[in-house]
């Protein structure tokens, strides 16, 4: 989940593989709609979203006991440490500031999803 296109392309074009199932969201709402109606196994997840960011949405789906099982790899620009603890103190499994490294966000997916 990002509202940059780009950057989706990039998340998508990183875990391009047949045991993945790619589902694509462009701000808050969709991605709690989205998680809601598919269950994913993973979010990736963008902090800083229109209408909703991705704290807000992490929060609201550990809230929901349907939802709070999904392992959350925030993906964002906010690298300050008390944005890193905010984010694991929301049960992220892991916190990757952008510019990120393709290989290591493969790597957190591969370690999440075995």
């Amino acid at each position: 989940a990002d509202d940059e296109a780009n950057l989706r392309m990039l998340v998508h074009t990183t875990l391009d593989d047949p045991q993945y199932r790619i589902l694509e969201a462009a701000d808050g709402a969709q991605t709690l709609a989205l998680t809601r109606a598919e269950h994913p196994d993973l979010l990736v997840l963008d902090w800083m979203m229109p209408d909703m960011s991705g704290i807000e949405v992490a929060q609201t789906l550990r809230q929901d006991p349907a939802t709070s099982h999904i392992p959350i790899i925030m993906l964002t620009a906010k690298g300050q440490e008390r944005d890193k603890e905010q984010g694991r103190a929301l049960g992220a499994y892991a916190y990757l500031v952008k510019p990120f490294s393709p290989l290591e966000l493969l790597e957190k997916v591969q370690a999440v999803l075995g």
